[in-house]
């Protein structure tokens, strides 16, 4: 058989369901071994860069492998930025590429680039294989790299004519699982001596505690600890747990920030954070300032990297919560339960406002909407103002920030998780980027409702641009362009809103009720400073 075969035939026994990408003559024989493959589907997108937001977000929330290929050259290329963003959020994918035959290296053939090393800074494999015989030994390799340890992406190029040759049969190898990382005694023991030592502590929540929340929150209710927790972190806290305290961070809160430089802490517990630019207000020393610092993370990379660490606690940050619990628990600490905070619910005026827009928009939306954040002014106020109604109900991206990135995450989320509403809050500027994927999302059925905040110019460079230089290029804005029109024109119902009172219920649900997408254009230029807290006046003081 051929050699592709046996790499579909081996992705097909882990349970991979979806191949994101765009065929291409490089990896046209991948795709036409998928004939016989019925169970295999090709999500063929408009561009290989939102096929690799799809898959990541597809890794996401379906907690397994996701795959995503392109061709030789330039859809290699095009793939390149969604690996580096899989690299940032720790997301197993399987990145292959097309090359040109082996024979044919270094002369200067069509659509020839050495993709080996490009991948190699943003992925924890890459490899090119040249022998037909070593491809599925190569695949499996990296699939078991991609899946162990601290899950991210690896990369694959596969010439086509190592594709198409005939290599023996052979038993396909098991396919990997990923083993639980276990927190070290020892360091368990010394950590739960220093919180209970503690008199005053917070927690400091990231994204890393996807999935380990009810042991989170079962260990600030044994402390009593307030937690606050990362802008990347939005939605996995209910805003109304009564420990609760905000977001701290690019568009965080004054609860939080007052937490951090003005709280009086001695300790604090940082969990699932990479204690990033953006998680922490430019790197506000105040986080661990005079504090012992205890930190849980599946990555070691992340301890002591800007800030020191007394206690590193490296393994899987469920298991860890739920050991230090334990040790809590026997040391006779028990968890009270407060009553829920009455949750904050801010009123929306009829002033035709980006705040009120998507105030009034989360209203007329269903409790359970998972919402996927695009890079832009509007992403300010999604964190600061949008409510936490339900659990791991937001995607927002903003530590690797790629423009157009929530388009194509929308899609991949709602295949991992069809039974949940799924919204994705983009702008002009992501979507004149990405938005033809609203013909893939129309192609295949998939009901996502994307939401376009059109101010007709690029927002966060406009408004990062007045605060630093006391003024904005025209060019950064444009045109305004009608995208409602538009969708209609590509077959795909919309609404267009150009006063807060065109927003109500009738108009969201003539758009929720499709057996496929749907957009909703919220046509505004709001020229407020976005709510972005400190950075506001880092962004100011620039150059100073």
């Amino acid at each position: 058989m051929k050699s592709v075969k046996a790499v579909i035939d081996y992705l097909r026994s882990g349970g991979v369901s979806y191949i994101f990408g765009i065929p291409a003559g490089s990896v046209n024989a991948f795709f036409d071994e998928l004939y016989e493959t019925p169970d295999v589907t090709p999500v063929v997108a408009k561009h290989e860069g939102a096929a690799s937001y799809m898959a990541a977000a597809y890794a996401k929330y379906k907690k397994e492998l996701s795959v995503c290929i392109g061709s030789s050259g330039p859809g290699g290329t095009n793939l390149v930025t969604g690996a580096a963003n899989a690299m940032r959020e720790n997301l197993p994918i399987l990145f292959l590429t097309g090359s040109v035959p082996v024979s044919t290296v270094g002369l200067n053939a069509s659509q020839e680039l050495d993709a080996q090393p490009i991948y190699e800074p943003v992925t924890k494999y890459s490899k090119r294989v040249d022998r037909a015989e070593d491809l599925l030994a190569e695949i499996h390799k990296a699939v078991e790299i991609a899946v162990s340890g601290v899950p991210g992406p690896v990369h694959i190029a596969m010439p086509i004519d190592v594709q198409l040759q005939e290599v023996k049969e052979q038993p396909l190898p098991p396919f990997p699982q990923r083993s639980p990382s276990l927190p070290d005694d020892i360091l368990i023991e010394k950590a739960v001596k220093q919180l209970t030592a503690s008199d005053r502590g917070y927690i400091f929540a990231g994204q890393g505690v996807r999935g380990a929340v009810p042991h989170l929150l079962e260990l600030a209710e044994l402390l009593k600890w307030p937690i606050i927790t990362s802008p990347q972190a939005k939605g996995l806290i209910p805003d109304d747990h009564p420990l609760r305290e905000g977001i701290f961070g690019f568009a965080g809160h004054e609860s939080a920030s007052r937490i951090v430089n003005e709280g009086g802490y001695d300790t604090v517990l940082v969990v699932g954070s990479s204690l990033g630019e953006t998680a922490t207000n430019n790197y506000n020393p105040n986080i661990t300032k005079d504090k012992t610092v205890i930190q849980i993370d599946f990555d070691a990379d992340v301890f002591n990297r800007r800030y020191a660490v007394d206690t590193a606690i490296l393994g899987d940050v469920e298991i860890t919560l739920s050991s230090l619990n334990q040790g809590l628990h026997l040391l006779g600490y028990e968890r009270t339960m407060s009553p829920s905070k009455r949750r904050q619910f801010e009123s929306v005026s009829n002033e035709f406002s980006t705040k009120n827009a998507l105030l009034r928009l989360q209203d007329l939306l269903p409790a359970d909407t998972r919402y996927t954040i695009d890079i832009g002014e509007f992403m300010a106020y999604v964190i600061h103002h949008m409510n936490v109604l339900e659990e791991d109900s937001f995607d927002i991206n903003v530590h690797f920030g790629a423009m157009g990135s929530g388009i194509g995450s929308a899609i991949g989320t709602k295949l991992a998780d069809p039974e949940r509403p799924t919204v994705s809050i983009t702008g002009d500027g992501c979507f004149f980027m990405h938005g033809m994927e609203l013909l893939t999302a129309k192609e295949y059925g998939i009901p996502v409702l994307f939401v376009v905040m059109n101010n007709a110019r690029l927002g966060m460079v406009h408004h990062g641009h007045a605060l630093q230089y006391k003024r904005a290029h025209n060019r950064f804005s444009q045109e305004p362009v009608d995208i409602s029109a538009l969708a209609h024109i590509l077959g795909v119902p919309s609404v267009r809103v150009d006063k807060i009172e065109d927003l109500h219920q009738d108009a969201v649900d003539s758009l929720l009720n499709q057996d496929g997408p749907a957009l909703l254009e919220i046509a505004l230029i709001d020229d407020r400073v976005p709510p972005m807290g400190d950075r506001v006046k880092f962004l100011s003081s620039f150059g100073k």
